[in-house]
């Protein structure tokens, strides 16, 4: 539908059991020094993937300027956090990996060796002929650092922010209806299986693997879209029938990539283009707040929530109101500006004063 706008990633969800100790760790690794929203509240809506039950929890939303998207840093608080039972291989279904950022792979690759960060083998490429390599965090999870080249904020960090994923799924062709025409990754950059080098250093990379890399024939529209830029998602399937779920028997919000969520415009519109795709919204925050915007501490919206094919759990965010100095009171309005116009730099870099050092 042509006023429907499915922008940048805004931000991936990571589940963790201390959000002090994750985000001081993504500060310093990743740049993600940047938040937008911090706070602590039950999650009312969310109850199709908390067991039914309404989940207390702290969550923040934080950004690296240079650019890509965020990470929603979220921890239960009246719930004790279910580890999965088997640690997540390449080709088990779910979100397997988050990409990274960099405008130089080398660079970041020796940053982070300097830090004596738990690398995953060590550079290679990957079958785009691109450079790149894996890490993983001290809490589990692994990132895959790749080569972008769009920046808005060219600062002294070795990598900006995300710009991707790599999502384990059962039947590609069945979940490139979601990916490809709902979100809009509708240009194959390879399709090749076998086993290959910079997966080497995972668990599970030794596995016969297909990978298909996606990414948007069309450039990325909305407001943000100069700080989210570009992006693009990995689909890899082993063909088991009997393939395992990273978050089997576990909720959302326990530790891992828990969803992938996307800046977009055109709510109404979206829902009727996703139901007519079978993939209806399993959660509507309008529905819940009289039609108003939905308030997440210092920033207000309208979010929605449908599952892919494999029932991984895609956000999608209209942003009404965020912070842009706190200090200040000044607020950026989102609800009365002409949707595909982009930002100004300038008003998107003021962002930078709600910069901390550490949480």
């Amino acid at each position: 539908m042509k006023d429907v706008i499915v922008g940048g990633i805004q931000q991936i969800g990571i589940g963790v059991t201390d959000l002090k100790e994750a985000w001081n760790w993504y500060i310093s690794t990743f740049g993600m020094d940047c938040p937008i929203f911090q706070e602590e509240a039950e999650a009312k809506l969310m109850l199709p993937f908390t067991g039914g039950e309404i989940r207390a929890r702290h969550a923040v939303l934080a950004y690296n300027l240079q650019s890509g998207g965020g990470f929603e840093i979220w921890q239960h608080k009246s719930r004790e956090p279910f580890f999965p039972v088997h640690e997540p291989e390449a080709g088990n279904i779910g979100i397997f990996a988050c990409k990274i950022k960099t405008g130089n792979v080398d660079k970041a690759f020796r940053f982070m060796a300097g830090k004596g960060l738990n690398i995953l083998g060590g550079l290679s490429e990957n079958p785009g002929n691109r450079p790149t390599f894996f890490l993983k965090d001290p809490f589990g999870n692994i990132f895959q650092v790749v080569e972008a080249h769009d920046w808005f904020m060219k600062e002294k960090k070795p990598t900006g922010g995300v710009y991707g994923a790599v999502i384990g799924v059962s039947d590609i062709e069945k979940s490139r209806k979601v990916y490809s025409e709902i979100l809009g990754y509708d240009e194959v950059v390879y399709d090749i299986t076998g086993t290959f080098p910079d997966f080497a250093g995972l668990p599970g990379g030794e596995r016969i693997l297909r990978r298909v890399l996606l990414r948007r024939s069309k450039p990325v529209l909305g407001p943000f879209s100069k700080l989210m830029g570009k992006s693009e998602i990995e689909m890899i399937s082993s063909g088991n029938p009997g393939e395992r779920k990273i978050y089997e028997n576990r909720q959302w919000g326990d530790p891992g990539f828990i969803h992938i969520c996307y800046d977009i415009k055109g709510m109404e519109s979206l829902k009727y283009l996703c139901m007519e795709k079978g993939y209806p919204f399993r959660v509507d925050s309008r529905e819940n707040s009289n039609g108003t915007s939905f308030d997440m501490g210092e920033a207000a919206g309208h979010f929605a929530y449908i599952s892919d094919p494999d029932g991984i759990l895609i956000e999608f965010v209209e942003t009404h109101k965020i912070p842009v100095i706190k200090k200040l009171g000044w607020y950026l309005k989102l609800q009365k500006r002409d949707p595909k116009k982009k930002l100004p730099d300038w008003m998107l870099k003021t962002l930078r004063f709600s910069r901390v050092k550490k949480a």
